[in-house]
């Protein structure tokens, strides 16, 4: 399963375009959260705008979860972006059994923001503060916490093995997956706005768009290694 994972941005065309090419023209069915933001002409025109033809919005929720049946036709499944820990109840706390057939299907997985955060096997769904070396620190502005205090990491879709987060250069969060890379000892991808990270069905990682991915891994108990790839 090829996987696409947008680090978000209204500037996201060039990001967007690997995944839509991946899908071959095929119809997409895109994932959007059914709340007072939704706007599904967003997700309509950012797909279109890279090349799509065919884009399909559904909106869910906790009462509305995604389903098998929505994928039916689909060469591609986009899950958008929104409120991470609202999207981790729908997507994932909500069943799994749609992400199950589009993995039989072999479609192609695209997610954008909050849709990217999820996709990790531990999910950094938000928070701005932690305990680090029996202190608590702050690591990331608390306007940006989503709406949770810790930072806090549940189990997500499991399409990747590391962590993700997004928006890095613009929001600071590449200090926030330090930390969390940190405390887990799971490696991890901070994602650029308007950047996209590739995962080939190989697992091989690589970087296009407007900005870069960086690459967190543990070295010791309070050491990381980064790499930036762009």
């Amino acid at each position: 399963m090829e996987i696409f994972l947008v680090g978000g941005g209204r500037e996201a065309k060039a990001a967007h375009e690997p995944f839509v090419r991946a899908c071959g023209g095929g119809p997409i069915v895109a994932y959007a959260l059914d709340d007072a933001d939704l706007d599904v002409a967003r997700w309509e025109s950012t797909l279109k705008d890279a090349g799509a033809t065919d884009v399909t919005v559904v909106p869910v929720s906790p009462a509305r979860p995604p389903q098998a049946a929505d994928l039916q036709g689909a060469a591609g499944v986009y899950v958008a972006g929104g409120l991470t820990p609202a999207y981790h109840e729908t997507m994932v706390a909500g069943g799994t059994e749609w992400l199950d057939a589009a993995r039989t299907a072999g479609l192609v997985y695209g997610g954008f923001s909050a849709g990217s955060a999820i996709a990790a096997e531990q999910a950094i769904v938000g928070g701005w503060r932690t305990e680090f070396q029996q202190r608590t620190v702050d690591v990331i502005d608390s306007d940006l916490a989503e709406d949770l205090e810790t930072l806090t990491i549940l189990p997500g879709l499991g399409l990747v093995p590391f962590l993700v987060d997004v928006h890095a250069a613009q929001w600071g969060t590449l200090y926030r997956l330090t930390h969390a890379v940190l405390a887990t000892g799971i490696e991890g991808w901070a994602i650029d706005e308007g950047t996209v990270l590739i995962i080939s069905s190989d697992g091989t990682p690589t970087v296009q768009g407007i900005g870069a991915a960086t690459h967190v891994r543990r070295t010791g108990p309070a050491s990381t290694a980064v790499t930036v790839v762009s």
